[in-house]
């Protein structure tokens, strides 16, 4: 028997919900208001278990559905990011310096209606569903806190599933990759000491600014020269601090960057051939260095058969020519990479581009989206629990 298709989605209760965290946005582990409300939403729709505090901040709370089928994880990330938002819509942010520059506000909408609806048809439910509204994504590892808090365990998760809004794609579209869909996200940072003097004297000074000059752009020919034009690199300095005035050599420089990566075995590589071009610059031009490397959130692999999963809902559910597979790869990190580690899993993108909003890109102080995209959202993420 072929089971059923949701395709109506409550699209006033989406975009009351999306307005609501839009306007009362929290940054990464300090999200407890947005978790005691979406707890207040969740407590009399009858789930199983509400779980809170998981991770520090985060909510799951479990359904068993009334027809066999395995414990499907499915998770929206709660975080908002240290943005002054400058748009001037109505539901714009009340906190300084904090606004939802990324779609978590809508990923938290999109998975809280599939919730409580899926609550309400629990006989059509198949398997055992874990909704899971996770803390501290932009950076702080929210979803590895939230494993070692035993989130895929109790019951024990088959399979996981998260989606993204993202303004690179029309609304109505979702978009599917197998494999490596995002990157890693690594950084970096170097200090470099020289010896300070008269900007008109430069004889007299080691200047670590021509050297981090140097540097900068050094590190780029990993990516043109080292690295297999069919394997994606980024290399990024994203920020130079150095000196005071126009006419002083500095006594020292400091850099940081990122580094985004999709193959394993370059990405293990990289510290080593960064910290290779450092040294060799700063012996060149006779200043010290300190060099740090950190690894951060590694690739989001998705399971061809899970994606699968996504393909059959996303072939039912909405119109052919609204599923882009494969995307192409995305070269932003994302913590659900942590779970997609240890469960079979697949994420996908849901289009926010419409013909008046959601132009801007993720991260940006004007990010908005066309709200028609939590339509898609809601039917995906309802369907992969229906479908199971």
């Amino acid at each position: 028997m072929i089971a059923p298709v949701l395709r109506k989605a409550p699209h006033d209760e989406l975009v009351r919900y999306r307005r609501y965290f839009h306007a009362h946005p929290e940054l990464s582990m300090q999200e407890f208001e947005t978790a005691a409300y979406i707890e207040r939403e969740l407590a009399p729709c009858g789930f199983d278990e509400i779980r809170t505090k998981v991770g520090k901040t985060g909510i799951l709370a479990t359904l068993k559905g009334g027809k066999p089928g395995p414990v499907t994880l499915l998770r929206a990330d709660m975080d908002g990011l240290p943005v002054q938002e400058l748009s001037d819509v109505e539901y714009r942010s009340q906190k300084e310096f904090v606004m939802h520059a990324c779609g978590h506000d809508g990923h938290m909408a999109i998975l809280l209606c599939a919730a409580k609806w899926l609550a309400a048809h629990r006989d059509e439910v198949a398997g055992t569903i874990v909704f899971c509204f996770q803390p501290g994504e932009e950076g702080s590892h929210g979803n590895l806190l939230m494993i070692d808090d035993g989130a895929l365990e109790k019951p024990h998760v088959d399979r996981v599933f998260a989606l993204h809004l993202f303004s690179g794609l029309e609304v109505g579209k979702v978009g599917i990759r197998d494999g490596a869909f995002f990157a890693c996200s690594d950084r970096f940072t170097l200090r470099i000491a020289g010896r300070g003097g008269h900007g008109g004297m430069p004889d007299l000074a080691i200047d670590p600014v021509v050297a981090a000059s140097h540097i900068v752009t050094m590190l780029q020919t990993i990516v043109a020269r080292e690295v297999a034009p069919r394997e994606p690199v980024v290399v990024t300095v994203g920020r130079i601090e150095s000196g005071t005035t126009f006419n002083v050599i500095p006594d020292s420089a400091t850099l940081m960057g990122t580094v985004r990566v999709l193959n394993d075995e370059i990405r293990q590589s990289m510290p080593q051939r960064l910290e290779r071009i450092v040294k060799g610059i700063c012996e060149a031009l006779r200043v010290t260095y300190e060099f740090e490397y950190d690894f951060g959130y590694p690739p989001t692999i998705n399971e061809p058969e899970m994606n699968d999963v996504v393909r059959a809902v996303a072939y039912r559910a909405l119109e052919r020519d609204c599923i882009v597979d494969p995307y192409p790869i995305v070269m932003w990190s994302e913590d659900m990479s942590y779970m997609q580690q240890r469960r079979p899993g697949a994420y996908f993108i849901v289009g926010t581009h419409g013909k008046h909003l959601g132009g801007y890109p993720q991260h940006s102080a004007r990010y908005d989206i066309d709200e028609h995209a939590l339509d898609i959202g809601f039917t995906m993420m309802t369907n992969l629990a229906l479908i199971g």
